[in-house]
């Protein structure tokens, strides 16, 4: 199977070297690589330049957004950036962070889990951070998440659940509607990835209100917006997270913000929604 990477950067002078090297060591290369210099003000263009010029698979693009902190809308712009510079000849599309560093085994394992089923149309990893000079999985999600870090597509899946929202939530929203294509989303507990910089290290208040507005648009609903806003207040360990959720879902109500999913698709996330809570209970 063909694998094309895209990473979106910006400022990643510090991690990106570790990442891509990891990537040009794996036991199953990919056929490209794409690393899209997102509007950076560091050294993170002359390092990936200088990995392209050792591997021929290895590509820059500049992209030159605004320097505005925009949870989940800038990544997405920028991986579309890199994507759109692609062919159609691939079997897998993943997006990348640039603040990991894979095992050897990564890609081999991920193009495995797709071989070994047609029906499993997303596919990864879990993060890990360091703490106490140990390698541990990052508790921010379910099991059954991909992190937006290191999404793998199967290529018909990826078209089907059309274009990822440039919008706080993608992350959510692909796999909610790749289940309504009725796409399996499998992880692999064993595949640890080492995150360099864990996730809620700076915590705005800005994407609060954007993770709150995420849940209203994709239909969720004030109950179930609760208790997800509760559940992940408490993985952040912050508190006021919740009151910062909640305020951006009646912001984006209020508003009246765009729907990312239609009616139907509402309804069978919100079932799914409601089921996983339910199975949680028994």
């Amino acid at each position: 199977m063909k694998v094309y990477i895209v990473i979106p950067a910006h400022n990643e002078g510090n991690f990106i070297a570790q990442c891509l090297q990891s990537l040009v060591s794996q036991t199953l290369l990919p056929t490209r690589l794409v690393v899209v210099d997102d509007h950076s003000t560091d050294n993170t263009a002359e390092i990936v330049e200088e990995f392209s010029r050792k591997f021929d698979f290895i590509e820059l693009v500049k992209n030159e957004s605004s320097a505005e902190h925009a949870p989940g809308s800038k990544v997405i712009n920028a991986f579309y950036k890199g994507y759109y510079q692609l062919d159609e000849n691939f079997d897998v599309i993943c997006k990348f962070d640039a603040d990991l560093i894979f095992p050897k085994n990564y890609l081999e394992k991920i193009v495995q889990i797709f071989q070994e089923d047609p029906k499993v149309g997303m596919a990864g990893g879990f993060c890990s951070v360091k703490h106490n000079n140990k390698w541990i999985p990052e508790n921010l999600t379910g099991k059954d998440h991909i992190r937006g870090a290191l999404k793998a597509y199967r290529k018909h899946c990826f078209i089907q659940i059309g274009k990822l929202k440039p919008a706080m939530g993608w992350d959510t929203a692909d796999e909610l509607l790749a289940r309504f294509h009725d796409w399996k989303v499998v992880t692999d507990e064993k595949l640890l990835v080492q995150h360099l910089r864990p996730t809620g290290m700076n915590y705005f208040e800005h994407s609060g209100h954007k993770q709150g507005e995420a849940f209203y648009r994709l239909r969720y609903g004030l109950l179930l917006t609760v208790i997800a806003s509760g559940k992940l207040a408490v993985m952040k360990m912050n508190p006021f997270a919740f009151l910062h959720y909640i305020t951006g879902y009646f912001r984006a109500k209020s508003k009246k913000r765009p729907f990312l999913v239609s009616v139907e698709e509402g309804r069978f996330i919100r079932k799914l929604r409601w089921a996983n809570i339910k199975k949680k209970l028994v």
